[in-house]
């Protein structure tokens, strides 16, 4: 088959490319896998002492997102889709302290994802590493030969410098060193992106859920799906209920009024006048309380605008100041929008109400697929993770296979974190 020079010019950046992503890997894997490997395994020796209690869930969290890290960039580098683990993180976990709780570090090391997350980091510090510094080390390599063939052999002063298998000690030895070179060099123009893609293809290997978990993963959406129709006939049942005993009774007596006053018109118009004046009223309340349905069942705001102006709009609204950061490169998908924006106006309520907060921190993030939001208030602390209104919040993450976390220390400060895998539209994209 014929390949045209721009074909192989392109060939020639992808391994060169392949090459430089391969060292970004090699050390990613040696560094990065290999610290979180040995901390956490000393972190969970130290369970016997009562230290690896309150270290290890943090721990097991940062190679979590080490995995997420390497699943983004096997998507983003090769095109090799790693699925996320369905890790047993039960939303609604009360944290007491920055460093989490023992019953959540117990929780996370019966969890069988946890212990795949780290057989892997043992496999990608060793065969791992090989895997993604090959293409680094083809690529690189036939520099040197080439160096040395164009002179650099002369810097050795009649001592022999070896190039590969070949001892080089004079000019016709480099160019021996050279030819090497090249071979290595089409060798990289060949292997370096498989070599790549062989790199995660047992990242994915390793890192991707297998039965066990795949079943605990369809219990868990059957469950969430159960609780996603509860709740949506619960909120239907509150939209029938509001028309009902809101709008509807007051264009009922408007109508009753209007009627009366069509009676009495010419027999006595200051009544009638009067009635027509509280039909007016009326008319007002009920326009009025159908904008606030309307705006409960999903805010123009957030419609038009996104999630973002829509809570910076939310944290307007609040009987405490709130200091909202956000930085949101798109919008989420319309259902996910709603979801967060309706949690993040709980938690902002529960933080006026129950909290005595006099100050409020609102930030909104998307990193790695997942949309994070951060509510912490400076109150008097000791939110309860059961209690209806947040047991509600998890109950609608769930749905998104959001999780829901509270640390709120006796005292304060509450922080209310909740997380929600999903991509982003781009910007000016209508959700």
């Amino acid at each position: 088959m014929h390949v045209t020079r721009i074909e192989r010019i392109e060939r020639i950046k992808g391994a060169a490319l392949a090459g430089a992503r391969g060292l970004a890997l090699s050390l990613l894997s040696l560094a990065g896998s290999l610290v979180l490997f040995v901390t956490s395994v000393v972190s969970i020796v130290c369970i016997v002492v009562g230290v690896g209690l309150f270290t290890t869930p943090p721990l097991l969290r940062l190679v979590r997102s080490h995995a997420d890290v390497r699943r983004m960039l096997a998507a983003r580098w090769c095109g090799v889709t790693i699925p996320r683990a369905a890790y047993r993180t039960r939303s609604g976990d009360r944290l007491p302290g920055p460093l989490g709780q023992p019953d959540a570090c117990l929780r996370m090391l019966r969890d069988p994802a946890t212990w795949r997350n780290l057989r892997w980091l043992v496999a990608d510090m060793t065969a791992g590493f090989a895997t993604a510094l090959l293409p680094a080390a083809l690529v690189a390599y036939p520099v040197e030969g080439y160096a040395l063939a164009a002179g650099l052999w002369r810097v050795f002063d009649g001592g022999v410098w070896w190039y590969g298998f070949v001892p080089v000690s004079g000019q016709a030895t480099a160019l021996a060193a050279a030819v090497l070179a090249t071979l290595i060099a089409v060798a990289a123009y060949y292997v370096a992106e498989p070599m790549l893609r062989v790199h995660f293809t047992l990242t994915r290997r390793l890192l991707a859920p297998h039965g066990a978990e795949l079943r605990h993963r369809v219990e868990e959406l059957a469950r969430t799906r159960h609780d996603a129709v509860d709740a949506s006939a619960a909120e239907l049942r509150r939209i029938e209920r509001d028309l009902h005993d809101g709008a509807q009774a007051r264009l009922v007596a408007m109508g009753m009024n209007l009627g009366t006053v069509d009676a009495l018109m010419e027999s006595d118009p200051a009544t009638a006048r009067a009635l027509l004046a509280r039909a007016r009223a009326d008319s007002v309340r009920a326009l009025e309380e159908l904008r606030e349905l309307v705006r409960g069942i999903y805010p123009p705001v957030l419609a038009e605008r996104g999630l973002s102006d829509a809570v910076r709009a939310l944290a307007l609204r609040m009987p405490v100041p709130v200091e909202p950061r956000t930085e949101l490169p798109g919008r989420p998908e319309a259902a996910v929008e709603s979801a967060a924006y309706f949690a993040t106006s709980e938690a902002l309520t529960n933080a006026a109400k129950h909290a005595a907060a006099t100050h409020v921190r609102l930030q909104l993030t998307h990193q790695h697929g997942v949309l994070r939001i951060d509510v912490t208030d400076d109150g008097r602390g000791g939110a309860d993770p059961e209690g209806s209104g947040l047991r509600g919040v998890a109950r609608r993450l769930d749905a998104f296979d959001g999780t829901l976390t509270v640390n709120s220390p006796d005292g304060g400060p509450t922080s209310v974190t909740m997380e929600i895998p999903c991509s982003l539209l781009p910007p000016g994209s209508v959700a």
